[in-house]
């Protein structure tokens, strides 16, 4: 598991000479990628008598980030919140400066020591929900309500897909560290999608034709969302335009578990059997307080190389994801050498007859009495009891298969019966030469 940040570090001393009075200066510095906060402190020495005014802003690659002239000596910038007089916003790769006035400047000159803290993100593993309702259409939670709730289990991101409306995406709070990702849920009559990541997707809603949803798709992925058919197998509302349209991702996991879930579940493993590389994931659909749908239940985790819409979104295309029951269910890790859930592993006919190579999973926060199935293309491989709970290791045989994923069930008293605690997406295998099995 990654560390979440890293910090790096510059100090920089400068002269600044009389000559230089009245003038801006610019101190450059080289922002890192997926940079989460940077930290700016000014010290100032007169190597004079006389005293010395030396003026702080900060200049990004395109525009100013920020001046507090000589009213601060330090300042921050994150991607959310800023000292007064500085914008938040993402802090891009590129050179940056810290910006100084020499306002006033003995005759010696004086000595300015910049030191520039920025915090850099790490890929690592993330929690949330990706499919809510809010006030703004149906349901019953404030925007900042969803988020404190979010907050409290300790999650990292909500997606905000109200039915037929964007209005929530322009009403995200800022205060807090939970990344909101902006979303709509198409809403019609014949089925729903989710289009995510992009604050005004479609300008209309109105599908009452299948050339509407193809419409609607096209400009929403102009737009830049990504696209999910939503609770597919569903009783009320089932997806019933068909499959033939220009989706990304699946949700196969809609609220608590049940009948529905299943049936699309098995449509998706059927898919995979077919040589289908669809990503699944998993949303609540929560709307008001329930004794049974909650946020975060289940809980979609993506492994993101950085905590923003953007490195979460590239995280689940990639196919990097589980899903898990609640954010304190099952965690499932699994690798195969360097390669981990979402990715292709290439592997050649000679390689696999002559070599031992092996898939490595690690599941944590299972419970005694777990089954944890090892699934392929051809089904359920193994299945393993969790004697304890906890942390369990096991590994398998890598042999000619289409992908390998991982389901973890465990028994529920209320409903007295076993229900899914935890699922993968797969690891795929390209076996080159071989006919599949």
């Amino acid at each position: 598991m990654a560390k979440e940040e890293v910090v790096i570090q510059y100090a920089i001393d400068r002269l600044v000479t009389h000559g230089e009075e009245k003038q801006y200066i610019e101190i450059p510095f080289d922002m890192p990628e997926h940079a989460m906060e940077i930290y700016v402190k000014l010290e100032v020495t007169p190597l004079g008598e006389a005293g010395a005014t030396i003026d702080l802003g900060l200049k990004g690659p395109i525009r100013m980030r920020g001046w507090s002239g000589g009213a601060r000596t330090e300042f921050f910038v994150s991607r959310r919140e800023a000292t007064p007089g500085y914008l938040p916003g993402e802090l891009d790769a590129g050179q940056w400066a810290v910006l100084i006035g020499a306002y006033r400047i003995p005759q010696e000159g004086c000595q300015v020591s910049i030191h520039i803290q920025i915090k850099v993100d790490q890929p690592r593993w993330l929690k949330g929900d990706l499919h809510t309702h809010t006030v703004h259409s149906d349901g019953s939670y404030t925007l900042e309500e969803a988020v404190h709730i979010m907050e409290d289990l300790g999650c990292d991101f909500i997606a905000t897909t109200d039915h037929n409306t964007v209005s929530q995406n322009f009403a995200h709070p800022n205060n807090t560290e939970v990344v909101l990702i902006p979303g709509v849920e198409l809403t019609t009559n014949f089925g729903h999608a989710n289009f995510l990541g992009a604050v005004d997707p479609i300008a209309d809603f109105r599908a009452t034709r299948l050339e509407h949803v193809y419409q609607y798709f096209h400009e929403a992925r102009g737009n830049g969302a990504n696209i999910v058919l939503n609770h597919t197998h569903c009783d009320y509302c089932p997806w019933e335009w068909g499959f033939n349209v220009d989706y990304d991702w699946i949700e196969v996991w809609n609220g608590p578990w049940t009948s529905r879930n299943r049936r699309a579940l098995d449509w998706w493993h059927e898919q995979l059997t077919l040589g289908r590389r669809i990503v699944a994931i998993g949303g609540s659909d929560t709307h008001r307080p329930d004794p049974w749908v909650k946020h975060a239940m289940p809980a979609t985790s993506v492994f993101a190389a950085s905590r923003t819409v953007s490195g979460i979104l590239e995280g689940i295309d990639k196919g990097h994801v589980f899903i898990s029951c609640s954010p304190q269910g099952p965690t499932i890790e699994m690798h195969i050498g360097s390669s981990m859930i979402g990715d292709i592993v290439t592997i050649d006919e000679e390689t696999l007859l002559n070599t031992s190579i092996k898939a490595v999973s690690t599941l944590r926060q299972l419970k005694k009495g777990d089954r944890i199935k090892i699934i392929s293309s051809l089904g359920v491989e193994e299945e393993i009891i969790a004697e304890e709970s906890g942390q369990l290791s096991h590994d398998w045989p890598v042999l000619n298969r289409i992908f390998y994923r991982i389901e973890i069930w465990r028994y529920s008293e209320e409903m007295d019966s076993m229900l899914l605690a935890a699922m993968s997406n797969p690891i795929y295998l390209k076996m080159n030469g071989m006919r599949k099995e």
